[in-house]
């Protein structure tokens, strides 16, 4: 599946490994060397871990290009589009075997500002998963047409119902991990594909008792390429997140009886 990257373990920073931040991508050859770029501006010892997903139009040969010239870049190549969770899933896989004490989630085509990541980080000293925010005092949405503002409300406000969290952007895709929070979470039973990916990881998230918190970030949405939403993937977080808030109160239930 994987073409083995550079094995950089050995490079500290500061006596400890830096900050991973791993990047999706499928088609994203104009985004990714700007979007890297603005990283390496913003955190120049940050390392990143292009995940790419056989991507036709040569992203992944360009990622190659890319981490020759830069030992902070890394590559991880898979032979499919298996979706976004896989994709994560794998690069957390990538990062813990090497000894990142913190694994970032950024998307690649510029809607994650990279120049907000430092504050995602400074955040991380109070918490064990730090979410990047549109639904927070300060946090701000550019360029979306109503309709993917009322489906992202929307979903955000019933699965803030549905499960009972006091999150408010739960499906927001930049966010910046804690090493433990990974060690501890099952990663092999985590199964969604699409952005129900990011509502599962942060519910297993709370229900491992971690702490989570959410600081104000502006996305906007990408000017090149096309966004990977669609139907099928509002449609699995619609019922995954119904089976899991359906759980959750049966065991509420259940506790409440056993009193």
């Amino acid at each position: 599946m994987a073409q083995g990257p550079r094995d950089d373990h050995q490079h500290r920073h500061g006596g400890t490994a830096p900050v991973l931040v791993i990047v999706p991508t499928y088609n994203e050859r104009e985004n990714l060397a700007p979007i890297l770029r603005r990283l390496h501006d913003s955190l120049p010892d940050a390392h990143a871990l292009v995940v790419d997903d056989g991507s036709p139009d040569g992203t992944g040969q360009l990622a190659d290009e890319l981490a020759a010239d830069d030992e902070r870049v890394h590559v991880l190549h898979r032979t499919e589009k298996a979706g976004l969770g896989a994709a994560y899933i794998a690069g957390f896989r990538w990062g813990l075997a090497r000894e990142y004490n913190t694994l970032v989630e950024m998307d690649a085509d510029g809607s994650h500002a990279p120049e907000d990541l430092p504050r995602l980080l400074d955040a991380l000293g109070d918490a064990d998963l730090v979410i990047g925010s549109r639904y927070v005092p300060g946090g701000s949405i550019v360029n979306w047409p109503a309709r993917r503002h009322v489906l992202s409300r929307g979903a955000n406000i019933y699965t803030k119902l549905t499960l009972g969290v006091r999150i408010n952007d739960i499906t927001a895709g930049f966010r910046a991990y804690r090493r433990a929070v990974l060690e501890k979470l099952a990663l092999d039973e985590v199964v969604s594909a699409g952005y129900c990916f990011q509502i599962d990881l942060t519910w297993r998230t709370v229900r491992a008792g971690f702490t989570v918190v959410e600081v104000p970030i502006t996305f906007t949405e990408r000017e090149i390429g096309e966004s990977k939403m669609s139907g099928s993937i509002v449609r699995e977080a619609f019922l995954r997140v119904a089976g899991w808030g359906l759980r959750h109160r049966a065991d509420q239930l259940r506790r409440l009886l056993r009193r």
